[in-house]
C-alpha cells in the first residue's frame, strides 16, 4: 500500500514546493533556494559534514582535482575554500557553522570539501580528527620549485592588480646568494614537514596522494585512482576530458557541457633565473627525498 502511494506523495510535494515558489514570486519576495525532496525519505537532502577533504597543496591543483571529482554523480563539493580548521574566526563558530558552508546531498552522496591552506596549518590535523576519524584525506602536490614559482606569481598577479609594490622572486628567495630558508613559499613547498604533523593523527592509508603534474598531463588515471580511494564506483570515463589546444590543459565535459578552469590557471610563471632555479632544486633535494620516504613513491621532480 505504502508503495503505491509514495509516487502520489512524491508528486503533491513537488507541487506543494513550485505553488510556494510561486506565491512567493507573486508577493515580490524573489525566488526561493531550490528544495529537494527524495520518495523515500522526506528530509534526505540535507548538508552534512565532509566524508572527505582535500588539504592541499597550495598551487598544487586542488581546485583541478575538486572539479574533477565534482564530475561523479555520487559527490557535491563546497563551492568555496571554507577555512574552517586553519582560521580561528571560522573555527570558533563551531561544526555547525561548517555544515551550514556544505552543499545539499542525499545520504549515499560524498561531500568533499577542499581548502589548500589547511595542509601547512600545524593545528589543523587534530581539529580535522576530532570532527570525523575515518574522514579520507586527498594531498595533491606537485614539484616544489615550479609550486613555489606558482605560488609568488599568484601574489605578484595580486598585487600589480591592487597597483601594490612587489619584489622581484629572486630577491625573496636568495640572501646573500644563498637560498633564503626563511621564505614563506619555499616553506610550503616543504612537504616533508607539513605531512608529519598529519601523520601523528591519521594513519598513512587515509591520505590518498595524487600526483599533480601527472593530473595536468594526462587527468584520467589520477582520477580512477581518487575513485578507489574514496570507494565510489567507477563512474567518470575518458570521455568526461578533452585537450583545449588554446589553453594548454585538459577540460571537463558533462552531460554535453564543457567547463575550463579560470585564466588564472596556467598563467605563465613570473621569471627566475636558470642558477638560482637550479639552487632551488638543489635545495629541495633532501627534502624530497624525506617525502618521498614517507609516502612511499617518488616523483619526477627537479
Amino acid at each position: 500500500m505504502l508503495r503505491t502511494l509514495l509516487p502520489a506523495l512524491s508528486a503533491l510535494l513537488l507541487l506543494q514546493t513550485q505553488l510556494s515558489v510561486c506565491l512567493r514570486e507573486l508577493r515580490g519576495g524573489g525566488p526561493s533556494p531550490p528544495v529537494v525532496y527524495s520518495a523515500s525519505s522526506y528530509s534526505a537532502t540535507r548538508q552534512r559534514l565532509p566524508g572527505a577533504v582535500i588539504i592541499g597543496v597550495r598551487k598544487g591543483g586542488t581546485r583541478a582535482l575538486l572539479e574533477m571529482l565534482n564530475l561523479h554523480p555520487d559527490v557535491e563539493v563546497a563551492k568555496t575554500e571554507v577555512h574552517y580548521f586553519n582560521v580561528e574566526e571560522h573555527y570558533r563558530q563551531g561544526l555547525a557553522w561548517y555544515r551550514s558552508q556544505m552543499p545539499f546531498t542525499l545520504p549515499s552522496q560524498l561531500t568533499v570539501e577542499k581548502t589548500p591552506g589547511y595542509f601547512a596549518a600545524p593545528q589543523v590535523p587534530a581539529r580535522v580528527r576530532a570532527m570525523n576519524p575515518a574522514v579520507r584525506l586527498l594531498l595533491i602536490v606537485r614539484d616544489p620549485a615550479e609550486r613555489l614559482i606558482s605560488d609568488y606569481t599568484q601574489v605578484l598577479h595580486n598585487r600589480l592588480t591592487r597597483h601594490k609594490p612587489y619584489q622581484p622572486l629572486e630577491e625573496l628567495l636568495l640572501h646573500k646568494g644563498y637560498i633564503d630558508p626563511g621564505y614563506k613559499a619555499l616553506q610550503r613547498s616543504l612537504y616533508h614537514q607539513h605531512l608529519a604533523h598529519w601523520l601523528e593523527v591519521f594513519p598513512r592509508e587515509q591520505i590518498h596522494i595524487v600526483d599533480g603534474d601527472a593530473l595536468i598531463r594526462d587527468p584520467f588515471p589520477e582520477l580512477r585512482k581518487a575513485e578507489k580511494f574514496l570507494q565510489l564506483p567507477p563512474r567518470i570515463s575518458l570521455d568526461n576530458f578533452y585537450y583545449n589546444t588554446t589553453k594548454g590543459f585538459y577540460c571537463l565535459l558533462s552531460a554535453g557541457h564543457d567547463k575550463c578552469l579560470d585564466e588564472s590557471k596556467g598563467r605563465p610563471h613570473a621569471p627566475l633565473s636558470a642558477q638560482t632555479f637550479r639552487k632551488l632544486c638543489h635545495y629541495f633535494k633532501k627534502p624530497n627525498k624525506m617525502f618521498f620516504d614517507m609516502v612511499g613513491r617518488s616523483f619526477s621532480w627537479c
